[in-house]
């Protein structure tokens, strides 16, 4: 039995609390969030005495010392803002309690996304005997998940990889991001970047789109970007020749976010207005629609997966694993819309990881560097099925 700490009472943070509370192998759960009433309404919501509540600012490392020592969590489990990543991993390391996050750290001011501030924490994890996973969500997290168990089932050598990610589901708004809106449209907004025959390329942002076709959904306009996992994939997988990421979008989103741009409400430096300092970026978050409230009238399916190829026995192999998760019976389990649950359901399975001593080992590490198999297996059982599709032919043939 042991004690989990959740920071972050968001969409996701909602659905890592749900499935927490499901898990026989967690005795008490403490949510915590800057917002404590939000933390009250989903604990309400479960209606489990495992799960308690409290208000926590994770911008400031000893409020969340304080609060892991009077807790004493086996596990903290980070869905918060990934400006709080090394914050909170400052106070894992001060209270002696191991680590678990679902995107890399990012500092506020730029948007630059990459693991080096967090894989600098490696020493110090590993002299305090703890252990810090790192993006354990479902892209990264899952994906990573994926190659590995594809690298050690299926190939000998991985040599193309590209990870698919679409939502084909529709909340009925004008305009709204699915995660945190500034988090999601910083991501967007930077420009593309993929590996290939060893160096790292860049494109403008979202200048690179095809078709691609996604299990029960057809084909989706899907966009080039730069997502973290790349690089964590690419340092971690031995052989890999080329790796990229693809997103869909609705034209209507396209749009809009062209038109944000444009009249720079998609910046992230500070304006003068009516003698304060805004971000504009933020005022936009401020007024679009709240992620987790999405969820109610949410339809259709997300599907995410990875396309890889490689050699198997001297072999060409291609390979093909997927998720395919449906909006409203997501809504239905745990009150959350899919992106919720898909990004909230893996963080707990890796908490699993670590509390069973799976994945116990001193250090900072990504998914992709722990046996995928006992993950693999959980995945199902716990909302998540997986299906494979092995030596078909890839609609990267022609790309």
């Amino acid at each position: 039995m042991a004690r989990v700490m959740i920071v972050g009472a968001g969409g996701v943070g909602s659905v890592v609390a749900h499935k927490c509370a499901a898990q026989a192998e967690f005795s008490e759960i403490l949510l915590a969030s800057r917002t404590v009433a939000k933390c009250e309404a989903i604990a309400a919501h479960i209606g489990s005495s495992k799960v308690k509540t409290a208000a926590l600012d994770a911008d400031i490392a000893s409020n969340t010392v304080k609060l892991l020592k009077d807790f004493q969590p086996d596990i903290l489990i980070n869905v918060a803002l990934p400006y709080q990543d090394l914050a909170l991993m400052d106070a894992c390391l001060e209270a002696g309690v191991d680590y678990l996050d679902t995107a890399n750290y990012e500092p506020p001011d730029v948007a630059k996304f990459e693991y080096s501030w967090q894989w600098a924490y490696q020493d110090r994890f590993k002299e305090a005997g703890l252990t810090a996973i790192l993006g354990c969500g479902f892209d990264p997290g899952v994906t990573g998940v994926f190659t590995a168990y594809a690298l050690k089932h299926y190939f000998d050598e991985i040599h193309t990889l590209d990870i698919i990610d679409c939502n084909a589901g529709s909340h009925g708004k004008a305009f709204a991001t699915n995660f945190n809106p500034e988090i999601n449209i910083r991501e967007i907004t930077q420009r593309g970047r993929y590996y290939e025959n060893g160096e790292w390329k860049e494109i403008d942002p979202l200048s690179v789109h095809y078709p691609i076709p996604y299990p029960e959904i057809g084909e989706k306009e899907s966009y080039l970007l730069y997502h973290e996992e790349l690089e964590s994939l690419v340092k971690n997988i031995p052989g890999l020749k080329r790796a990229r990421f693809w997103m869909t979008f609705s034209e209507a989103y396209i749009n809009h976010l062209r038109v944000l741009e444009a009249v720079g409400m998609t910046r992230i430096d500070e304006v003068e207005y009516q003698g304060q300092k805004i971000v504009p970026l933020q005022f936009l978050k401020a007024v679009l629609p709240e992620p987790s409230s999405l969820a109610e009238d949410y339809t259709g399916q997300t599907s995410i997966g990875c396309w890889i190829e490689g050699i198997k026995d001297g072999k060409v192999r291609k390979y093909y694993v997927y998720n395919n998760c449906d909006h409203a019976a997501c809504y239905q389990e745990v009150g959350s819309q899919g992106i919720s649950y898909t990004t909230g359901v893996p963080a707990v399975i890796g908490a699993l990881m670590v509390i069973k001593g799976l994945w116990k080992k001193p250090g900072v590490f990504n998914v992709e560097e722990f046996d995928p198999d006992p993950f693999m297996e959980l995945l199902g059982p716990l909302g998540l099925p997986w299906h494979e599709v092995i030596d078909q032919p890839s609609p990267f043939d022609q790309i």
